[in-house]
C-alpha cells in the first residue's frame, strides 16, 4: 500500500512540473509573437531608444561599482590562491581571462535583472491590475508589440555593450589592486594579460550576455503581464521576476558554457 505522504509529494511535483511547462509554453508564445511585430521596429523607433536609454546609459553608474569592485576582489583573490605556487606574472592573464569570460557577463546580468528586469515586471505589472493593458487590447494596440518587444530588443542590444564596459572597468580595478598592493608592474600586468589573450573568450562572454538580455527582458515582461491582485500582486511580480531572471541567468550561464567552450 502506497503511503499517502509519498502520493502527495509525486503529486505536488507533478502539478509544480505542469504549471512550470505551462508557464515555459506561455512564455515562449509571447516572444514569438513579440518577433513577429519585428518590421515595425523602424515605426516604433522611439520606444526602442527609449528602453535602450534606461537599461543602458541609466544603469552605468551602478555596472561602474560592480565592474570596479569585482576587478579588484578578483586581483585579491587570484593573489592568495597564487600565494607560493604560481608566480604574480600570471595574475594578469588569470584575472582577465575570469572577467571576460565569466564574472563580467554574469554579474552584471544578475544586476541588471535586478534594476531593469524587477522595474519592467513593475512597470508592467502595474499596467495590468489598472487595466491599462486591456484598454491597449481593446484598441487593437498589441501588447507584444508596444510593450514586449521595444523592453526585449533593447535588453539584447545593451546587455553585450554593458559587459564590454564593466570587463573595461573590472580589468582596470584589477590593475590597480595589482600594481598599488602587490607591487606588479603595468608592464608585467599587462603583458601577462597580452600573451594569454584569446578572441574567443571576449566573444563567449558577449554571446552568454546577449542571451541573459533576452531572457530577462522577456521575464520581466511575461511575470509583469501576468501580474493581478492590485499593489500586493505587482510587488511579488517584482520579485519573481528578479529570482526567475537570476535564476535563469545562472542555467543558461552552464549551457552555454559547455557549447561555447
Amino acid at each position: 500500500m502506497r503511503s499517502p505522504f509519498i502520493l502527495r509529494t509525486v503529486g505536488r511535483i507533478g502539478g509544480k512540473t505542469r504549471a512550470f511547462v505551462a508557464e515555459f509554453g506561455q512564455a515562449s508564445k509571447l516572444l514569438g509573437e513579440s518577433f513577429s511585430y519585428t518590421r515595425w521596429i523602424p515605426r516604433d523607433r522611439r520606444l526602442l531608444l527609449d528602453q535602450m536609454a534606461h537599461i543602458g546609459s541609466d544603469s552605468l553608474p551602478l555596472v561602474f561599482v560592480i565592474g570596479f569592485f569585482t576587478g579588484m576582489v578578483s586581483a585579491w583573490q587570484a593573489a592568495y590562491q597564487f600565494k607560493g605556487l604560481i608566480p604574480y606574472s600570471l595574475l594578469g592573464a588569470a584575472v582577465s581571462r575570469a572577467i571576460f569570460i565569466e564574472l563580467g557577463p554574469v554579474l552584471t546580468a544578475i544586476v541588471i535583472a535586478g534594476r531593469v528586469g524587477a522595474s519592467i515586471a513593475a512597470e508592467l505589472g502595474t499596467m495590468r491590475v489598472t487595466e491599462q493593458i486591456d484598454a491597449l487590447e481593446s484598441l487593437a494596440i498589441s501588447p507584444a508589440r508596444y510593450l514586449a518587444l521595444p523592453r526585449i530588443v533593447a535588453a539584447i542590444v545593451m546587455m553585450p555593450l554593458l559587459v564590454i564596459f564593466a570587463n573595461t572597468i573590472a580589468l582596470l580595478g584589477a590593475y590597480l589592486v595589482s600594481n598599488m598592493f602587490l607591487d606588479i608592474s603595468s608592464k608585467m600586468f599587462f603583458d601577462s594579460v597580452q600573451r594569454f589573450f584569446h578572441l574567443k573568450d571576449i566573444f563567449g562572454g558577449l554571446v552568454k550576455a546577449l542571451f541573459f538580455g533576452g531572457v530577462t527582458a522577456l521575464i520581466g515582461v511575461h511575470v509583469g503581464m501576468r501580474a493581478s491582485g492590485g499593489a500586493e500582486g505587482v510587488g511579488n511580480a517584482t520579485i519573481r521576476a528578479f529570482v526567475l531572471s537570476s535564476a535563469m541567468i545562472l542555467v543558461m550561464d552552464y549551457m552555454l558554457w559547455t557549447i561555447l567552450f
